[in-house]
């Protein structure tokens, strides 16, 4: 059954795993596709102290749930599952969780990719990235702004 959720705590991706290829199997299901991403520990040269997601819920929450659904309904995709992380997150810790079961290999990753295409462009999930050379709001493939030394320490 598709889901999308905001959560603060790991997954345990070998029980979502074994849940998702055990309902989807019996469906013509033969692949499942993963994408897990995590922190950087450098950016441009500089080192990554942490980086702090916030999210606008519940939208972001029902945003990640209405977008599992819809990709959900596309031929030959069985189940996706979507689980975005929120507080302050070091390098090398996950961040996001994408799974998605399909009938083969190729619909799996391809719609891993435009699921992630999609929460990057949909949802109100939003990260500052704290660094050795200063705050950053990442708002963007690449793009960040400077946090103004005025907003250090003030309620976010």
């Amino acid at each position: 059954m598709p889901e999308g959720k905001v959560i603060k705590d790991l997954v345990d991706v070998n029980a979502i795993i074994r849940e998702m290829a055990e309902s989807t199997s019996m469906k013509g299901g033969g692949a499942l596709a993963i994408f897990v991403g995590y922190v950087k520990g450098v950016i441009d040269g500089n080192e990554v102290h942490e980086l702090e997601y916030s999210a606008y819920e519940p939208y972001a929450s029902r945003k990640l749930q209405e977008i599992a659904e819809e990709e959900c309904r596309d031929d030959g995709v069985l189940d996706v599952r979507i689980y975005h992380r929120v507080g302050s997150l070091r390098a090398g810790e996950p961040t996001i969780y994408i799974f998605v079961s399909a009938v083969g290999r190729a619909k799996a990753f391809d719609k891993a990719r435009k699921v992630l295409e999609r929460i990057k462009h949909e949802v109100p999930i939003f990260k500052l990235e704290k660094r050795a050379d200063g705050e950053y709001w990442v708002i963007g493939d690449g793009v960040r702004m400077r946090r103004p030394l005025s907003q250090k320490g003030k309620q976010d």
